[in-house]
């Protein structure tokens, strides 16, 4: 079976290609950001040996948090609480990199030091509204990053990527996708600078190439990963490109020139599924981003969003990823390689308890709900079992 063959990575080996999406789920601790015993155990519970986790995007300095009680790697009060996290995972004999993040102009005052504005490319506002404990607030102009202050976030991933060592992960991965600081960059819609970082499609891309030149150094060769989300112009969180094809198509050429030894992987979403939808590509057909573009980079590629046990089978099969991430099916399903290599069906999710409105003042056993009580298959009932056969 295609998903159960080995796969190398730099000197790691993962015994199956099921990997667990990095997954934004806001149980950290408050004030500190910390990853606590509780999000210990959710990780514990879905790894496997040989199995690759992605832990989901934490923020690399305070600037780029836009979410409740979302983890960051920039204190050691949260190098500690990852600690207790890759230490459960590893004695089970699981892998697991942690997905290093700033969201840009996905924010408000509200998250961000001294309550200042956001900062972004340019001063175009996210056309959305922020998720706060209070409920969602229509978000507010960002300011443009200064070129010195753009030196000062590539630091800021540089520290994280020293701090996620630290921390005792495998790996890092570098989120360049879902229309947060780096695809603020990259698209032309958004990104209206004139200097060496706004224009042409390689000033567009310089921000990421920089970041990935100060963070490969801290882990050395096949230990960063990198996740992009290309698109046809209205990308995720209201990007949008007058020309996507060149931007994606540069950037994913360069990623194999300058890269292809040096990356673990390119991981690459399939953005022609609606984001937070609950439909899945049942079959082969529905995945025409990530094909038309995975070619381009001759290096390992993971494959995530929309994707069928069934469907990631043909997919590897085929030759179009080496590996396939799951989310929604990965928080449901503890066991989930467990699962598809029996046949049997995933646990039905609940979506509404995928995200919190931030962990202060609520318990423990309020934030295990939908986070650590799904069961694995022994003690699933039939009846919770989310028929495949359907989609």
């Amino acid at each position: 079976m295609a998903l159960f063959r080995e796969l190398k990575i730099g000197e790691l080996t993962l015994s199956h290609r099921v990997v667990m999406a990095p997954l934004t789920r806001m149980r950290a601790s408050e004030p500190n950001k910390a990853p606590t015993s509780l999000n210990a155990e959710y990780y514990e519970q879905r790894a496997t040996p040989g199995g690759l986790l992605i832990a989901e995007a934490s923020q690399v300095l305070q600037q780029g948090q836009g979410y409740p009680s979302t983890p960051g790697i920039f204190s050691q009060e949260q190098v500690e609480g990852w600690k207790q996290v890759t230490e459960r995972v590893h004695a089970k004999k699981g892998l697991i990199f942690l997905q290093l993040w700033h969201v840009g102009r996905v924010s408000l005052p509200y998250y961000q030091p001294e309550n200042k504005p956001p900062v972004s490319s340019s001063d175009i506002p996210y056309p959305g509204r922020i998720l706060t404990p209070e409920g969602p607030v229509k978000a507010t102009a960002p300011r443009s990053l200064s070129k010195s202050e753009i030196k000062d976030v590539i630091e800021a991933y540089r520290v994280a990527a020293v701090n996620a060592k630290k921390a005792g992960f495998d790996g890092v991965e570098l989120h360049a996708a879902n229309g947060y600081l780096i695809e603020q960059f990259f698209n032309n819609q958004v990104n209206l600078r004139t200097d060496e970082y706004g224009g042409a499609v390689e000033n567009r891309a310089r921000l990421c190439f920089e970041i990935l030149d100060a963070i490969i150094p801290v882990w050395g060769e096949k230990r960063v990963g990198i996740r992009l989300s290309p698109h046809e112009g209205n990308g995720v969180n209201g990007v949008k490109d007058s020309d996507p094809e060149a931007i994606y198509t540069f950037v994913l050429e360069q990623l194999s020139v300058r890269y292809a030894d040096k990356l673990a992987y390119v991981h690459i979403i399939e953005t022609s599924r609606p984001f937070g939808t609950d439909k899945s590509f049942a079959e082969e057909g529905g995945f025409k981003m990530i094909e038309k573009y995975a070619p381009l980079y001759k290096g390992p590629v993971i494959a995530a969003s929309g994707f069928t046990p069934n469907a990631a089978t043909k997919f590897v099969e085929a030759g179009c990823a080496d590996a396939v991430a799951f989310g929604r099916f990965f928080i449901s399903t503890p066991d989930l390689p467990e699962r598809i290599r029996q046949g049997a069906n995933p646990n039905n999710y609940t979506r509404k308890t995928f995200y919190t409105k931030g962990t202060k003042d609520v318990s423990d056993k309020a934030l295990r709900i939908g986070y650590t009580d799904y069961p694995t298959l022994a003690n699933a009932k039939t009846e919770n079992l989310f028929d495949l056969s359907k989609l």
